[in-house]
């Protein structure tokens, strides 16, 4: 007989003493001691007795209200009241309870007195070292939900706990802080720049903001026949790789793979904005090579000085999209580098997958949303109405995310600090959502995904809706380069199976006469 398995308490997994914090003290007191002892979160206390909790995912909400942190108290942005656990708590249960209530923090209580505090990462350390039984036949799910087809050091998307990361960084404490260079540098390169890094890499991506010449000259031809700026900018990648003399990843050593991907990221935004232009019958601004990435990115739109806090805003978005997992565009892009191509065929891969509206083209349907509600009166009839019929709400629910989705939360905060015009109607609608299924569909939690938020912050930065995806694109492109740099250096073929359901073989063919 199999010995009983032993089961494990929160007692075994979690941190004590807890970091803890008053009610009354500063937000720049409770971070400063969450950071000193390298915790992600502080339990506020009375006495001994918990009365709320401040998370990082709090303090990423307050940093994007740019806020001063020593004026602010901690009781304005802790979440209570708050759940708490006992020390006699099996692991599993544990974690069962972090999943059906969103937690990633839970202070432990024995007898009314704060005995410790017990996350998700540790749970889930604690998970990882149990013994796995791997299948004989793998059987993998529709759209492969939860199948592993590959390692990656790019980075990771932690749904359960609503946290993702570039390389070993929480990528919204990137986006809060730093430059996109800087982040695109990380990407590519594997580390932070150092002020010399930094230096060097802007000189050596900004001169490839320029399209090449012999692709200039084709760009109004592709702006009158494409229906969409994606459509035509997909061709103009493909040209860029074609008159640059992109050879095979395969037959091309990793200096002028990255020399490739790095061109394909700088002119992308500049095609971007070209074929817009030229849509609208405008004449192209060429690229600015003294600003940064997001200001770069409107001085190309309107050829007028920016406004600093729209800039920042734009970049802003565009860090928090670069990566985000393996989903389906950073797949496509990867199975196309697997087979030898090269790095423009696997990008313009990327962005046919992107251009459907279940992945790159929900921001300006999300947008589309609150057009259509057009009133907060209105909010709750037109939800229960949309429901009821089972529409699709667009920019809510995440196939990932099973609680708040990162980029959502701080790029409402990012739309709150530049006084965004429609945030004020968008966070009504959002608990609108939120109210009508809990009461029609109890049990369905959705949350606001990126997209809901990222439609307000582009609007009122004067991006029309038409060049919401592409400015998706606009930074997706570095996380698909870093992805195809990883595939083609340590490569293999993706050549999954797949079973036959049809009728079976071999059958007769019938004679043509």
């Amino acid at each position: 007989m199999a010995p009983n398995p032993v089961v494990r308490t929160v007692a075994e997994v979690m941190s004590s003493p807890a970091v803890i914090a008053s009610a009354s003290e500063t937000i720049a007191v409770a971070s400063a001691r969450m950071a000193e002892r390298q915790k992600g979160s502080v339990v506020v206390v009375d006495g001994e007795r918990p009365i709320g909790i401040l998370t990082e995912r709090d303090l990423v909400r307050f940093n994007a209200t740019g806020k001063a942190a020593a004026d602010t108290k901690v009781s304005e942005w802790m979440t209570q009241p708050v759940d708490c656990a006992a020390p006699e708590l099996s692991v599993q249960e544990a974690f069962a309870g972090f999943a059906q209530g969103g937690y990633r923090h839970l202070p432990v209580v024995d007898h009314g007195r704060l005995v410790g505090v017990v996350s998700l990462r540790s749970l889930m350390a604690f998970a990882q070292v149990q013994p796995v039984v791997h299948p004989s036949t793998i059987e993998a799910p529709a759209g492969l939900e939860g199948v592993i087809v590959a390692e990656t050091e790019v980075g990771d998307v932690r749904g359960l706990e609503g946290f993702y990361h570039y390389r070993q960084y929480n990528a919204v404490e990137l986006a809060d802080k730093l430059p996109l260079e800087d982040v695109w540098h990380l990407l590519i390169d594997g580390h932070l720049p150092s002020v010399a890094d930094r230096e060097a890499f802007v000189a050596e991506v900004t001169p490839l903001r320029v399209v090449p010449p012999s692709v200039a000259a084709l760009l109004p031809a592709l702006a009158a026949s494409s229906q969409t700026v994606m459509e035509a900018v997909r061709s103009a990648m493909s040209m860029v790789g074609a008159a640059e003399g992109y050879q095979p990843t395969l037959d091309i050593d990793a200096a002028e793979r990255r020399r490739n991907a790095l061109q394909m990221c700088a002119v992308m935004p500049s095609l971007i904005m070209a074929i817009h232009r030229l849509q609208q019958g405008l004449e192209v601004i060429e690229p600015r090579l003294d600003l940064g990435y997001g200001a770069n990115y409107l001085w190309m739109l309107t050829g007028e000085e920016f406004d600093h806090d729209k800039g920042r805003a734009v970049e802003q978005y565009q860090i928090t999209t670069i990566d985000h997992g393996f989903n389906a565009s950073t797949f496509t892009a990867r199975v196309i580098t697997s087979s030898g191509a090269d790095v423009a065929a696997a990008v313009v891969g990327g962005m046919g997958a992107l251009s459907g509206p279940l992945h790159g083209g929900a921001p300006s349907r999300a947008l589309a949303l609150l057009e259509a509600i057009g009133t907060a009166e209105n909010a709750r009839p037109y939800l229960i109405d949309h429901v009821t019929r089972g529409d699709k709400i667009m920019g809510f629910g995440h196939r990932v995310y099973k609680t708040n989705d990162p980029r959502s939360t701080f790029l409402r905060g990012v739309a709150e600090r530049i006084h965004a015009d429609k945030i004020d109607f968008a966070k009504v609608v959002e608990q609108t959502v939120v109210e009508v299924l809990g009461e029609l569909k109890p049990g369905r939690n959705l949350y606001a995904n990126v997209e809901f938020y990222a439609g307000v912050v582009m609007d009122h930065c004067g991006l029309p809706p038409e060049l919401f995806t592409p400015t998706f694109a606009s930074s997706r492109v570095i996380g698909w380069c870093a992805n195809i740099l990883e595939q083609a250096a340590d490569n293999r073929i993706i050549r999954p199976s797949a079973r036959y359901v049809g009728p079976p073989p071999p059958e007769s063919v019938p004679d043509p006469r």
